[in-house]
This record gives C-alpha cells, structure tokens and sequence, in this order.
C-alpha cells in the first residue's frame, strides 16, 4: 500500500523512515523522515468523509486566498505529486496526502497549561480573520451537520422511540438531564435566523492537538482541515471550551475530577478575542459562555444516543463506555452552568469593551 502512494510522490520506501505519528481517531497518520525532507503522510477516512475529493478542493480554494491575501500566514498545504495531483488514491486502501512537515514543530494532545490555551485560541481565531473576506459559500460541505444541534436531537429523540429498551430504562436519570435542557437547542434555533451571527470559515475540530508548536509553546499554525465549513464561531469556541477547561477529558470515569478552570476560560477568551475582537458582532460577543454549553450539550447527547442505539456510532471498549461518556460531558456542563456567574465576570474583565453578557 504504502510503497505506491510513496512513489506517486517520487518517494522511494527504502530510502525512508516511516513511524506511525498523532492519536487520531478518524485519519491514519505516518510521519515520513527522508535524506532530505520530512513529511506527514495521512491516510483520508473515506468512511466519514463521503467525498475526499470536497476536502482537497476546500484546502486549495483556502491556500490560494490566503497565499494571495496573507502571503505571511503559515499554511502548510498539501505536496502535490509528480502529475501535481494534491491526493492520491489507493485502490482498495482509499485516499492518501502529503504534508511538509514544519521544522522544530510539535503537537500535543493535552492541553498543560494556560499557555497553550491562549496560544491555541488565538491561532483558531488568526485562521477565521485571515479568511474573513473569503467567499465562504464557495466551501463545500464535507461532512453534513457536523454541529447541527438540532438535529442530534432529534437523533435523541428517535432513540427513545427505537433504541434499546433495556438501556432506555437503564439511563432515565440522564435522559431527564439531556431533556430539561433544551433551552440549548431552542437557542440554537434562534441563532439560525439571527443576521448577528454571521456564517465564516470555522474549523470545527479545535481540540489541541490540531495547532502546532514551538518548543516554548507558541502557536504556529492550524493543522488539519478536513472539517474546515462555513460555520457559526460558537463551533470553535465551543470545542476548545469542551476540551481545554477541564483537566478531565471525556473519556474520564471518575466524574469528580472534572472542574472547569477559570483561567483556562480566561485564556479561550483572551486569545480568541486578540484576533477576532473586531469581526464578532455585539451579540456575538454575548454567547461565549453559551458556546460551551452548546457543544458540550452536543456532545453529551450523541453519546447518549449511540448507547440507546447500542453503541453503533462511536464503538465501545467496555459495555458501558459511551454511557460514562455521556455522564462525563453532563457533568462538565453542569460545572459550566455553576461557574457562569463568576465566568461571566471572567469574560467582561478579558474583554478589552465593556460588553453586556449574557449566557443563555
């Protein structure tokens, strides 16, 4: 498999040092050390990713608007092979790219420190400013909604009506949770047909391991676009909020370790607004809080839903996995909705305008 994408690229396998590289879930990923170049090479899901073809499309529309418009800004595009094709296809083993890999660059896969928290939100929100005036429609959707929270419950509520019995019984404790707070989703809705919330280019898989760095924890870049779409800022903030503000990650089963960390939130904030402050409208500026709550909520409900549905989405290691899962984001939405108050502070002191906050 790998000899033939290698020499798509003029790249002979004897000559190379290839390691398995990254903790992805959904894309293989190797890192190819060669006499003279390093590179990342990534195998495309095309299980998830219906459409590779949309993802390399997305990435060269975005290449080319940055190379013209921010000639400064660290892309790391694809390597185009020797017919200058930007992805190669394996028959039978699917759909293969090739990076440069950057120099003295690292990732890391647990946010450490605050640090990195700042570093990572202010690359995410350099990303959307950099393409603020490019023509987002133009993107293609590559996987239909990723982060539409309206339909993930109706996929929860059809699981209550065709799930598994047994487990429907099992959990009405965090069924009733997911239910008593649907004020989430009706906000959703609103945002939808707000003019206030504008559509830009949004990452939509902001966890820290798709931002590289330095060795002393600068940001570099954003890696990784498979799921660049046109999207609402709350997509990206939401993620980070999900994923950085507790030292507990969702696959924790002791739920008394999960908190959320007010300079962590601070550090989101800060680092988002330092690029972006000037592209978020008024109203914008109000939902940070409800950003969490908005893609922490998603998350708990699809893991719920796959456990009802027994398991068929997400897979399980241990019969009740996606159920603790789905515990776990509860609980951190539940520290979230008990902090917001003191968040809300937070946010207003970060904000470099005095801002009315509001976190539903």
């Amino acid at each position: 498999m790998l000899p033939a994408v290698l020499s798509a690229y003029g790249l002979k396998e004897e000559l190379l040092q290839i390691t398995s590289f990254g903790a992805g879930l959904i894309n293989h990923t190797w890192r190819i050390k060669g006499p003279e170049q390093d590179f990342i090479l990534q195998r495309v899901n095309d299980d998830v990713f219906k459409c590779p073809e949309d993802i390399e499309e997305n990435i060269r529309l975005i290449a080319d608007y940055l190379k013209e418009h921010h000639p400064d800004y660290l892309f790391v595009a694809p390597v185009k092979t020797l017919d200058k094709r930007e992805m190669v296809q394996s028959p039978g083993n699917g759909y293969f790219r090739m990076f440069p890999f950057v120099k003295n660059s690292r990732t890391v896969t647990v946010v450490h420190n605050v640090m990195q928290a700042w570093e990572a939100a202010n690359q995410f929100g350099l990303f959307t400013k950099s393409l603020a005036g490019f023509p987002v429609k133009q993107l293609k959707i590559t996987l239909p909604d990723f982060h539409n929270l309206s339909l993930r419950y109706e996929q929860f509520q059809r699981a209550l009506q065709s799930g598994n019995p047994e487990r429907i019984r099992e959990c009405g404790k965090w069924i009733s949770v997911a239910q008593d707070q649907q004020e989430i989703v009706a906000e959703f809705e609103r945002i939808k047909f707000n003019p206030e919330f504008k559509v830009r280019v949004t990452h939509h898989d902001t966890k820290i391991s798709n931002v590289l760095f330095d060795a002393q924890d600068r940001g570099l870049c954003v890696i990784d676009l498979d799921t660049v779409m046109p999207g609402y800022f709350i997509s990206d903030v939401g993620d980070m909020m999900r994923t950085y503000l507790s030292p507990a990650g969702e696959e924790e089963p002791d739920y008394r370790q999960i908190e959320v960390r007010e300079d962590f939130f601070s550090a989101i904030v800060k680092g988002y607004l330092h690029e972006m402050k000037d592209e978020l409208t008024a109203t914008e500026k109000t939902h940070f809080i409800y950003a969490g709550k908005f893609m922490i909520y998603m998350q708990a409900i699809r893991f719920l839903t796959d456990y009802l549905n027994n398991d068929i989405y997400y897979g399980a290691k241990y019969p009740e996995h996606n159920l603790v899962r789905a515990g776990n984001q509860f609980n951190l939405l539940q520290k979230l909705r008990e902090k917001e108050p003191l968040l809300i502070s937070v946010q207003t002191k970060e904000c470099s305008e005095e801002i009315s906050i509001q976190g539903s």
